[in-house]
């Protein structure tokens, strides 16, 4: 589990996916992780925050891309990545501690220290957002790392073959046009940007 836990973690968009009148929907969604729940929010209105009052399964991907890996051949092209499937049930969360918790845990995934940034949320923007919680019932890791593994005699080719490293990086913040004179930009962004 220490494995799913890690890509969840360095993750940032789950793909959500579930079946709307026998029809599959894949939504992607920002998440957090608390233990072995998972979290995510939307607009009321969201066709798949209405589903919920019955209990609803749901499959969850997270994949973290880490490069193209390029064979001697395209049969042998692939890519390295760390990937993980959940498979629970989605419930909506009703208890307010939880729910702002979830809030304060999803804003803070993105950018951590954020939410002590941010004004706090009114009660119309309370009840305007809805918040499933999906315990982790069960999860496959995969990922693949490493260079093309091509056919023996292919080797001897004049053919280039390698990895294209593929990051996720943050660029430098863009002040919004309406932001008052001498507002800086904000530890939490300062700090996600100075990444390596």
């Amino acid at each position: 589990m220490e494995t799913v836990h890690d890509i969840l973690d360095e993750g940032i968009l789950a793909h959500v996916a579930f079946a709307d009148d026998g029809m599959p929907i894949v939504l992607p969604m920002i998440y957090a992780r608390i233990e072995d729940q998972l979290y995510i929010h939307g607009a009321k209105a969201t066709r798949l925050f209405k589903k919920l009052k019955v209990g609803l399964p749901v499959c969850i991907n997270v994949t973290i891309v880490d490069g193209l890996v390029v064979g001697r051949s395209a049969f042998h092209h692939s890519m390295n990545y760390r990937s993980v499937n959940i498979h629970g049930t989605a419930r909506l969360v009703e208890d307010e501690q939880e729910k702002y918790n979830a809030l304060v845990a999803i804003t803070d995934h993105l950018a951590p220290g954020r939410w002590e940034e941010t004004r706090e949320m009114t009660k119309k923007e309370a009840a305007a957002t809805t918040v499933i919680a999906v315990t982790i019932e069960t999860a496959a890791a995969k990922h693949r790392a490493g260079m093309p593994v091509d056919d023996e005699e292919d080797y001897d080719l004049d053919h280039w073959a390698g990895i294209v490293p593929i990051t996720t990086a943050y660029g430098q913040p863009i002040d919004d046009a309406r932001l008052k004179d001498g507002i800086q930009v904000a530890p939490s962004i300062r700090t996600l940007t100075s990444r390596k």
